[in-house]
C-alpha cells in the first residue's frame, strides 16, 4: 500500500511539472515581441552610391527627348484622363558638394528644419485667421519688381532647396522639358521665366515665354488671379507671389500655358507663375509643381479624381512614377480617411489613430492626432517633409516603447541632430529589430520596413530613429516613412491607399 501510495504522488509530481512546463511554454511563446530585419549592409552600401551619382553623366540631365516632339501626344481638355510622369530623388539631379554621407544627412535635416516651420506656419496662418488684404504686396512703378517690400504668409517649404522630388514636365508650345520640385504642401505651380531679373541656377535652359504659342498672361480679372493668396495688378496683367519659410521667394507674372506629362498627355490652359525675380537655395529645379488640395494646384486644375506617387529611398539613385487618374487602391492595401480641414485646403489630412511597436499598441490619447474646432492639429501626409514629427506626448510615447525593445543594442554616444535615438550597428550585417506600425482610423494598418525608421546618419553604422517630436499642434507623416509604398490620394471618395512594395 506504501509503495501505491508513492506511485500515486510521483504521478500527481510528473502531472503537475508537465502542467507547469506547458504554461511557461506557452508564455515564453507569447512574449517575444514582433521583430523585422534591418539590412545594415546593404543600407552602408547606398551611402556610397548616392555620393558617387555624377548628374552630369546621366540620362536625367537631358534637357529634351528625341522622340518628345515626333510622337504624337494625347490632348486632354482639362479631363480626368490617365497622366503619368517620371519621379526622381533629390540627390540624383544635383551634383555632390557633401565631403561625406554625415554632413549630406545633416543638410537634408537643416532644410527639413525649414519647411516643417514653414508649414506649421501657414497653418497657424489660416487658424489665426489672417486676413489676405492685409498681405497684399506693395510694387513699385519705376522697377519691375520690389520683393523686399513685401509682406506675405509663409506658404510650404521649398525653401533652401528643401525639395526632395522632382518630376520632368514639359511646357509651352512647343514643350520644353525641365525638372520641377513635387510639393504635396503647395497649391502654385511656377518656374523660372526670361528675362531674369534675378534668377537662381536650375539644371534645365531657362523657360523662355515668348517661344511658346500657347504662352497667355492672365488679366487682373481672370478667377484665377483672384484665388491667389497674394496677387497685384500692372498694365492690366496678374503678378503673383510665392514666399517661403528662410525668406525665399518667387515673383512674376501668372499666366496660363500647355503642360506636357512625358509622352501620356498634355492639358492646356494650365495657370502657372512665370517667375522673373526667384531667390533663395531652390537648387536646380526650374520651378514647383503643386499637388495641394487648393483651387490652384495641378491636381485640381486637370480635374484629376486621384493620383498617386511612391517615393523611392533617396539614396538608391532609382527612380518610380508620378500618376494621375490610373492607379486604384486595391483590396489588400491599407486604407485610412483622406480628412478636410475648413481652414486650409493645401494639406491632405490623414486619419491617424496610433501605433504599435513589436506588434503591441503604444498608449496614446487619439485626440492628440485630431483636429480640433479651430482648425488646429490633426496629421497631413507630406512628401517634401522628410522625418515624421509627432506631438511631443506621442513621440516620447512612441521613442520609450521602441527603446525598452531594443534595450540590447548598443547605444550610440550623443543625440545627432533630431534625433535623440541613435545605435551603433557597425559590427553587424543585418539586425532584427522591432516592428513599428501606423494604425488608422477605420482599424487598417501597415507595418513600416526597418529601413524606414532606422536610418543610417554616417556611413560608419550609426543608425537613429527616424522620428522627431514638435511644439507645434500639426503631426505630419514625412517622405522617410513613405518610402517603397505607393500612396493613392482617392479625391473622389477622400481615402488614401498604401500600398507597401508598389512601385
Amino acid at each position: 500500500m506504501a509503495l501505491a501510495r508513492f506511485f500515486s504522488l510521483l504521478s500527481v509530481i510528473t502531472l503537475s511539472l508537465f502542467l507547469f512546463a506547458s504554461n511557461a511554454s506557452s508564455r515564453s511563446l507569447s512574449t517575444p515581441h514582433k521583430t523585422t530585419v534591418l539590412n545594415v549592409a546593404s543600407s552602408l552600401q547606398q551611402t556610397q552610391h548616392i555620393l558617387s551619382i555624377d548628374p552630369t553623366r546621366s540620362s536625367l540631365t537631358t534637357t529634351t527627348r528625341p522622340e518628345f516632339e515626333s510622337k504624337s501626344i494625347p490632348f486632354f481638355p482639362n479631363s480626368s484622363s490617365p497622366l503619368t510622369l517620371e519621379l526622381h530623388s533629390r540627390d540624383t539631379l544635383l551634383a555632390p558638394h557633401h565631403k561625406d554621407y554625415k554632413s549630406l544627412v545633416l543638410s537634408r535635416l537643416e532644410r527639413d528644419s525649414s519647411r516643417v516651420a514653414a508649414i506649421a506656419a501657414k497653418v497657424r496662418f489660416s487658424v489665426e485667421g489672417v486676413n489676405r488684404s492685409d498681405l497684399k504686396p506693395v510694387y513699385n512703378d519705376e522697377t519691375m519688381y520690389n520683393p523686399e517690400e513685401l509682406t506675405t504668409p509663409v506658404v510650404s517649404g521649398a525653401s533652401q532647396g528643401s525639395g526632395e522630388y522632382f518630376s520632368r514636365i514639359g511646357v509651352g508650345t512647343p514643350a520644353k522639358e525641365m525638372y520641377m520640385v513635387l510639393d504635396t504642401g503647395s497649391d502654385v505651380n511656377w518656374l523660372q521665366c526670361k528675362p531674369c531679373s534675378d534668377c537662381y541656377e536650375q539644371s534645365d535652359p531657362v523657360f523662355d515665354p515668348a517661344e511658346s504659342s500657347t504662352y497667355k498672361p492672365l488679366t487682373c480679372a481672370a478667377p484665377q488671379c483672384a484665388s491667389l493668396e497674394v496677387s497685384t495688378c500692372r498694365s492690366n496683367k496678374c503678378l503673383y507671389q510665392v514666399s517661403y519659410g528662410d525668406g525665399s521667394f518667387t515673383v512674376g507674372e501668372y499666366a496660363t500655358d500647355t503642360v506636357t506629362f512625358g509622352d501620356s498627355g498634355k492639358v492646356n490652359d494650365v495657370a502657372l507663375g512665370c517667375g522673373h525675380d526667384n531667390e533663395g537655395l531652390f537648387m536646380g529645379a526650374a520651378g514647383l509643381l503643386g499637388l495641394g488640395g487648393g483651387a490652384l494646384s495641378m491636381t485640381n486644375q486637370i480635374n484629376a479624381t486621384s493620383f498617386s506617387y511612391c517615393l523611392v529611398d533617396r539614396d538608391s539613385g532609382n527612380s518610380s512614377s508620378l500618376d494621375f487618374n490610373s492607379v486604384q487602391i486595391g483590396d489588400g492595401d491599407a486604407t485610412a480617411p483622406l480628412l478636410l480641414n475648413k481652414k486650409i485646403d493645401t494639406f491632405y489630412y490623414v486619419g491617424l489613430s496610433g501605433f504599435s511597436v513589436g506588434g503591441e499598441k503604444v498608449e496614446i490619447p487619439s485626440s492628440v492626432f485630431e483636429v480640433d474646432a479651430a482648425g488646429a492639429g490633426g496629421v497631413i501626409l507630406d512628401c517634401g517633409t522628410a522625418v515624421t514629427r509627432l506631438q511631443t506626448e506621442a513621440y516620447n510615447a512612441l521613442r520609450d516603447a521602441f527603446v525598452k525593445l531594443a534595450k540590447d543594442f548598443k547605444n550610440a554616444t550623443s543625440s545627432i541632430s533630431l534625433f535623440d535615438t541613435c545605435y551603433d550597428f557597425s559590427s553587424m550585417s543585418s539586425v532584427n529589430v522591432p516592428t513599428v506600425a501606423f494604425h488608422f482610423t477605420g482599424g487598417k494598418s501597415i507595418d513600416l520596413p526597418a529601413k524606414n525608421y532606422l536610418i543610417p546618419i554616417d556611413d560608419a553604422g550609426t543608425f537613429c530613429f527616424a522620428f522627431a517630436p514638435t511644439s507645434s499642434e500639426l503631426s505630419i507623416i514625412g517622405n522617410v516613412q513613405q518610402q517603397g509604398t505607393r500612396i493613392t490620394y482617392n479625391l473622389e471618395n477622400n481615402l488614401i491607399g498604401l500600398s507597401a512594395n508598389k512601385c
